[in-house]
């Protein structure tokens, strides 16, 4: 344990500078503990606080402008490939859609502070336009809140971060299998969580070339768009959906037959949301309520596929 924690010391702002750097990526390695860790060593000689929030703010901006360059170009496809990669469940990046439309770049203060805001709130800054002069600023104050926090707080509580560095030190690497082991244990954790949340939202789906069959046989089935808000704004809807969000799900269930075919889409991965909404329309006995396999995708991969071709302009 001397060896990590002479490393530290010695080369604790390029130590920070990557932890918080691959953090931001999105690898799941807490950098706040390190961030109290830097702040804790300031006070005893080690490198400078003002060094130490610097490279934290160097690396949170590397990160967000990365990601919110992606969600300029990309848009809705890099929020999806944020979703498939995390480890919480698919429903924490997108039920956080809607808080961002809410207080708009302001959000991005406190978004580093926040599990799952922080995984998209710089790629939709992007995806909705937000200037590069606003971003860069809400970002870097934001950067600087949370590095400032977990800085100061290790250097109010330094005495208790020494005791806690000798007791390690004391133990050896005894004290880096058991860091490494809670690490594997917490990622374990949200592996099993996220899981265990598509496992309850397993309904059976229907697929795209069966909701076309079911349309033009006359079958009217209801289609209905569980999208967020926000969502709904970067992608049009599917022509003569419902709008989810503009209903009050009681009295719309009340309103409709239950023998009805219900389709619930949704732009998320594993049609997380459309699955979340047919399960409610199935609680309420209505049998023929399933979510739209591929979602929003399949149907415009549909669409385009049937579309005739266009001739080539001369």
């Amino acid at each position: 344990m001397s060896q990590l924690t002479l490393l530290i010391q010695n080369h604790g702002v390029f130590f920070l500078f990557g932890t918080v750097l691959l953090e931001q990526f999105g690898l799941p390695i807490p950098a706040f503990p390190i961030l109290v860790l830097a702040g804790a060593m300031a006070m005893e000689g080690g490198a400078s606080w003002q060094l130490c929030l610097a490279a934290v703010l160097l690396a949170c901006l590397i990160c967000d402008y990365f990601w919110f360059s992606a969600g300029r170009c990309y848009g809705k496809g890099v929020l999806r490939l944020l979703c498939r990669i995390s480890l919480s469940p698919d429903s924490c990046v997108n039920q956080t859609e809607d808080r961002f439309r809410r207080f708009g770049p302001k959000s991005l203060l406190v978004s580093k502070f926040i599990p799952g805001f922080n995984t998209i709130a710089a790629p939709m800054s992007g995806a909705l336009g937000t200037s590069t002069r606003t971003f860069l600023g809400f970002a870097s104050t934001g950067a600087l809140l949370w590095g400032g926090t977990g800085i100061a707080v290790g250097a109010i509580f330094h005495d208790s971060v020494d005791r806690v560095l000798v007791t390690l030190e004391t133990m050896g690497s005894a004290a880096l299998m058991v860091l490494g082991g809670l690490l594997a244990l917490f990622v374990a954790y949200k592996y099993v969580e996220r899981r265990r949340h598509r496992a309850t939202l397993a309904v059976p789906r229907i697929a795209i070339a069966e909701l076309r069959a079911l349309i033009d046989s006359g079958h009217d089935p209801l289609i209905i768009d569980a999208r967020s808000l926000t969502a709904q704004g970067l992608e049009s809807a599917i022509p003569g959906a419902l709008l989810y969000k503009d209903c009050e799900p009681g009295q719309l269930m009340a309103s409709l037959d239950k023998d009805r075919h219900i389709v619930v889409y949704c732009s998320c991965p594993n049609d997380v949301s459309a699955a979340q909404v047919a399960t409610q329309f199935l609680a309420n006995g209505f049998h023929r309520a399933r979510p739209l396999h591929g979602g929003l995708d399949a149907w415009q991969t549909h669409h385009a596929q049937a579309a005739p071709a266009q001739p080539a302009a001369c």
